[in-house]
């Protein structure tokens, strides 16, 4: 495997060795030409040279790495991937071999190859890239993926979920205040623009940052200055703006509750990461690489998994994605003894056992027939709620979210999930 591109390495620059070291040991869990054994050496060597790294750091000296002698803001950008077509195999590799890999996105699927060289050309780049992709798809760890692989890397990546601003909060939050611009301001406090100059920003769910958050965040784009609430000194700010969404925000757009202009502004570099179920032939190496990091977080064994139980894994449709999936066997991990089965999952996706024995391996495609018709059943009672919600409310989304109970950007991606227009619902009131 190539060595990582580093060059002399000062004390600023540790946070971003360290994070590509540890690139690399997500890397090589998938090395599948290598024994078991071979892997756990290569890991338990990243380890160590993680530590000596922090050692080191700790009493101030720096670091020689043994590339090409260049400092890593000389180090030209990473080689470009032919334009010629590849074969999937090789796309992989050249990919592993440039260390652009990051633990839960990477896989074999042709689109996920795609979004990964698109951001990969995107990455050296200062231009505002916009991730679409359902919940759980792995959004953010793509944003990571860009910055890691940016000149900005030793610069701070600040995460921001504005779907979770209160909207009364939300100019504080991003562009900061003064002392005394509000009740309860009580000092002068940065805002996430600032905490992340010469770095990265990456606003997550961007489609539910209101009206009044998208013109600001507009001016933001123009003029490259923020204004801190209270104040009237403008501060110039170097940031880079990595987006994602799972909203089409076009659409949106069209409806008048996304402001076009800012789509553009932040759509000039677009990666769309496929979902799960488009892309089963990752899910057996998902099933592995979780197993594994589940079994180190936990301090045990990996957990086998029977052969009916792996079978249900792969067919499954994973509505919530690799969150989803990583989630489970976590479950499956802590849950069962050395081998789990059927009976571990959670009782909303689990297949009705029957039989002497809970279900034979001889009934697998029975079972998962069943569970079919009971995932069918499920959505189909899930549609003619949301549609009757729709038609009592008028279609206002905000207002069905508060009569369920339920978080607006759940509701949302219900109603994507289902094709429901909740224009519609407005037009027939």
């Amino acid at each position: 495997m190539k060595a990582l591109r580093t060059g002399k390495i000062s004390a600023s620059s540790y946070g971003g060795l360290i994070e590509k070291i540890e690139i690399m040991r997500s890397s090589l869990r998938w090395a599948s030409s290598l024994a078991r054994p071979e892997i756990q050496k290569l890991l338990r060597q990243c380890t160590e040279l993680r530590d000596e790294v922090m050692q080191v750091s700790r009493k101030e000296r720096f670091v020689q790495a043994t590339t090409d002698g260049a400092d890593s803001r000389d180090v030209e950008p990473l080689t470009r991937p032919s334009r010629k077509k590849k074969s999937t195999r090789a796309r992989r590799q050249a990919l592993i071999d440039r260390s652009f890999v990051f633990e839960g996105v990477f896989g074999d699927s042709p689109r996920l190859l795609d979004a990964m060289e698109m951001a990969e050309r995107a990455a050296p780049s200062d231009l505002p890239v916009l991730i679409e992709g359902k919940s759980g798809t792995g959004k953010e760890l793509m944003a990571k993926i860009v910055h890691a692989n940016s000149r900005r890397a030793d610069a701070a990546f600040i995460s921001v979920n504005c779907g979770a601003i209160p909207e009364n909060l939300l100019e504080s939050e991003l562009f900061g205040h003064k002392k005394g611009a509000f009740t309860g301001a009580s000092s002068d406090r940065k805002g996430k623009f600032e905490a992340a100059n010469a770095g990265t920003i990456f606003l997550d769910e961007i489609g539910e940052l209101p009206l009044q958050g998208q013109v600001k965040l507009l001016r933001v784009l123009q003029s490259q200055e923020i204004q801190r609430v209270g104040s009237d000194h403008a501060i110039a700010v170097d940031t880079r703006i990595v987006a994602a969404t799972n909203r089409n925000l076009l659409e949106m757009a069209g409806e008048g509750t996304f402001r076009e202009d800012l789509f553009y502004r932040l759509s000039v570099i677009q990666v769309n990461l496929p979902a799960l179920q488009e892309r089963r032939d990752e899910i057996p190496l998902l099933i592995d690489f979780f197993s594994d990091e589940a079994a180190e977080k936990l301090q045990r064994q990996p957990i086998q998994l029977t052969s009916r139980l792996r079978t249900f894994l792969t067919n499954y449709d994973y509505p919530g994605n690799i969150r989803e999936l990583r989630n489970l066997i976590y479950r499956l991990s802590c849950l069962a003894d050395e081998v789990a089965d059927l009976p571990h999952l959670p009782e909303s996706i689990r297949p009705e056992l029957s039989g002497k024995d809970g279900g034979a391996s001889g009934d697998r495609g029975k079972k998962v027939s069943l569970a079919d018709a009971k995932k069918s059943a499920s959505d189909a009672a899930e549609k003619l709620f949301l549609e009757q919600g729709l038609h009592q409310v008028g279609g206002k989304v905000s207002e069905l979210a508060r009569r369920a109970g339920m978080n607006r950007s759940y509701l949302q991606t219900l109603l994507k999930k289902h094709d429901i227009s909740s224009k519609e619902f407005r037009a027939k009131k």
